[in-house]
């Protein structure tokens, strides 16, 4: 996300990243006096402008294996267990789509980043943060995989299986993080993940 948001910025494009979700102890200050998690704030100033608390709406700070500090735009609002939040899902729910809203009426573009994997199937139901947002929105979708880890086609592949057909279909793409090495050694394998899925590699 700070990659694309710096190369949209340095092409003249007015853009903010987004994230619905994010699960931080290491947070920082925005303009606005509120509080975000750090890698989104590292987006903000990639695209060249000031963090604010309108692009990381729902922060959650753990405080033990079972819960943490919910922060809502930027403000604590308290401390919920597990359950407790997944309940309250449907009110921060209201506050993601209002930071939504808030940075489309600022912004041209807006960067959003998903939050774990978009095919945790378990808390699929009242999701916010991955392809439940996507889908409350209406946005494209890019799949990105991270190859250092090992796995990468059979976790782009099995993500896509998992996920709904309006999920699948405004998937428009796959993007391979982290690669090293020749890339003809790797070229075999992309052209078959998009024989096989009817997506393209986008990069």
């Amino acid at each position: 996300v700070a990659g694309l948001c710096r190369v949209l910025a340095r092409r003249g494009v007015s853009v903010a990243p987004f994230k619905p979700q994010n699960m931080a102890l290491n947070s920082a200050v925005t303009v606005d006096g509120g509080e975000i998690g750090r890698s989104t704030a590292l987006q903000a100033l990639a695209a060249g402008i000031e963090p604010h608390s309108d692009m990381n709406p729902v922060l959650l700070k753990p405080q033990s294996d079972r819960g943490a500090q919910v922060i809502l735009r930027g403000r604590a609002h308290g401390y919920m267990d597990a359950l407790e939040y997944h309940a309250y899902k449907q009110t921060a729910r209201v506050s993601v789509l209002e930071a939504w809203q808030s940075l489309a009426r600022r912004y041209d573009v807006i960067i959003a980043e998903g939050a774990g994997s978009p095919a945790e199937v378990n808390l699929r139901e009242h999701d916010i943060a991955n392809m439940g947002f996507a889908e409350m929105i209406d946005c494209p979708v890019v799949l990105v995989g991270d190859i250092d880890r090992g796995g990468f086609f059979a976790q782009l592949v099995g993500t896509l299986a998992l996920l709904g057909d309006s999920e699948r279909s405004r998937t428009r793409g796959f993007i391979v993080n982290r690669f090293r090495g020749d890339i003809t050694l790797l070229e075999p394998g992309l052209e078959w993940l998009t024989e096989h899925t009817g997506k393209p590699v986008l990069g």
